[in-house]
């Protein structure tokens, strides 16, 4: 539903946005695109929605040519941006109405039972609101007339844990209806917790894509020791943290290799349990700076 070929995106000579960004977002996944601010997740999203043109490189949605075919592109996609910036003296009812009339899909039911379950307040003026529900507002307009792909920058940032939880509840709903669902963040946690595949950018370059079922079991383990022997930081012996007699790190070979390498330690204790998506992610990026 969404492809990207070597996608590029220069500012100006020495301004990097994105370097060869190669993507293939199935049809109702949940894809995952993460990485601190700055690493080129909004570039991607903007270039995606003909929001910047390409210096090379190409995109599609749904087969259509993001430069070529935007107007198209645009009446499939219900988009989120990371920073609302909507008419402020429009009052919230009114704008929602005014953005649903640029389809011919029918919104009414939809946008009721959002403004219901975000608890949305649609008699107020934008300019009014505080930013969380200035981010509820773009959670409508984006989700009202039920389009088939959602491209969502930072959706959550304004809303309280509550609210966040909620927002999740009908992202899930939405991917049962088969939408597709691109999804950028900077909060690992998110992605853990709604996403079937991740894609991890640095500095505008992708430099891992995985299910996340595979980042989380195939890749790492938390290993916590007592020993009085000492454990240096390698290749597979990551993030050693040395805390109140114990010792902890973050072990990225073979299971079996990691059982013989403890054999031969004095032990006194050991637990070995999943890491954060964060704790892999910080790992991805500590590998990509050695090579």
């Amino acid at each position: 539903m969404i492809k990207t070929t070597k996608l590029t995106k220069y500012y100006n000579k020495n301004a990097r946005g994105i370097l060869d960004v190669t993507l293939d977002i199935k049809k109702g996944e949940i894809f995952g695109f993460i990485g601190p601010n700055g690493a080129g997740k909004s570039t991607t999203v903007r270039t995606i929605l003909n929001l910047i043109f390409p210096t090379s490189g190409k995109a599609t949605v749904n087969g259509l040519d993001c430069v070529t075919d935007s107007v198209e592109i645009r009446d499939l996609v219900g988009y989120i941006p990371g920073e609302v910036h909507f008419y402020g003296d429009m009052i919230v009812s009114e704008f929602l109405e005014y953005a649903a009339k640029f389809t011919n899909r029918p919104y009414k039911k939809r946008q009721a039972e959002l403004i219901e379950k975000l608890e949305l307040d649609v008699s107020r003026k934008i300019e009014d609101l505080s930013l969380g529900n200035k981010k509820k507002v773009a959670i409508v307009q984006a989700l009202q007339t039920s389009p088939k792909i959602l491209i969502l920058d930072e959706p959550t940032s304004g809303l309280d844990p509550l609210m966040q939880n909620t927002f999740f509840t009908i992202i899930k709903e939405e991917k049962k209806q088969g939408t597709t669902i691109f999804f950028s963040s900077h909060i690992l946690k998110e992605v853990q917790e709604i996403c079937d595949r991740v894609g991890i950018i640095k500095e505008g370059r992708l430099i891992q894509v995985e299910t996340v079922e595979e980042i989380m079991q195939a890749r790492a383990k938390r290993v916590r020791i007592k020993t009085s022997d000492t454990i240096k930081e390698t290749d597979v012996f990551v993030d050693v943290i040395k805390n109140n007699g114990y010792m902890s790190f973050v072990y990225t070979g073979k299971i079996n290799d990691l059982l013989q390498k403890l054999e031969k330690i004095d032990l006194q204790d050991l637990t070995i349990t999943e890491p954060s998506l964060e704790e892999i992610f910080m790992h991805y990026y500590e590998r990509e700076e050695t090579k």
